[in-house]
């Protein structure tokens, strides 16, 4: 699991970025520009048919998957979830009168997370963390709890340069592991250089 030295250092990250880049950007969230964010939620958008269904976004943000989402799908249920307080703050501002979404504090690590026919979680696997098993129960939990997809994206570590708090990950090793989970594991690359996207669809 992730120590509290570890999640304090993520919480410090952001709260510096929040100073630097103002609440509400993404510069804040730790993206490079809006255009990094689209991309990634692109390559997330491509699970699957969203409309009427039921959606879990774990490490939300400011809950701008919800906007993209809502520009191609209608009728879905959304949570988001996040453990900064800042960010959830700012996110029930922008998206929190919405039909059907809502936003909570929770730290997925730790927390029991509700079932939902899709499941994304954008870049909370790019943080460091000591325990090296720590990144596939994470996964695991997630894909546990998802009753037709789960979506989520990681740095690679053949592209992505050393940093103090972030870390990329070997594409063949995630893969080779989570198709021994799921029949049906699609990965998704070169939306962006140094990132990839790995759909998890459950069994048929």
């Amino acid at each position: 699991m992730m120590n509290l030295i570890e999640k304090a250092s993520i919480i410090h990250y952001h709260r510096q970025r929040i100073g630097k880049h103002a609440s509400g950007t993404v510069g804040a969230l730790g993206y490079r520009g809006e255009e990094s964010q689209s991309k990634r939620f692109a390559a997330l958008a491509e699970i699957g048919d969203l409309n009427a269904c039921s959606v879990l976004d774990i490490g939300c943000g400011y809950g701008d998957l919800k906007g993209f989402l809502d520009a191609r799908f209608h009728g879905f249920n959304y949570i988001g979830i996040d453990q900064m307080a800042e960010f959830i703050t700012e996110a029930r501002k922008l998206y929190g009168q919405r039909p059907a979404c809502y936003f909570c504090i929770s730290d997925f690590t730790t927390a029991e997370l509700p079932n939902a026919d899709y499941v994304f979680a954008s870049g909370v696997l790019g943080y460091r963390c000591a325990d090296k098993d720590f990144y596939f129960s994470m996964i695991e939990k997630m894909y546990r709890i998802a009753n037709k997809a789960l979506a989520f994206n990681m740095l690679d570590a053949a592209k992505f340069p050393k940093h103090e708090l972030l870390t990329g990950h070997d594409i063949e090793k995630v893969l080779a592991h989570f198709k021994t989970l799921s029949a049906d594991v699609k990965l998704i690359r070169g939306y962006l250089e140094d990132d990839f996207t790995v759909l998890m669809y459950r069994h048929k």
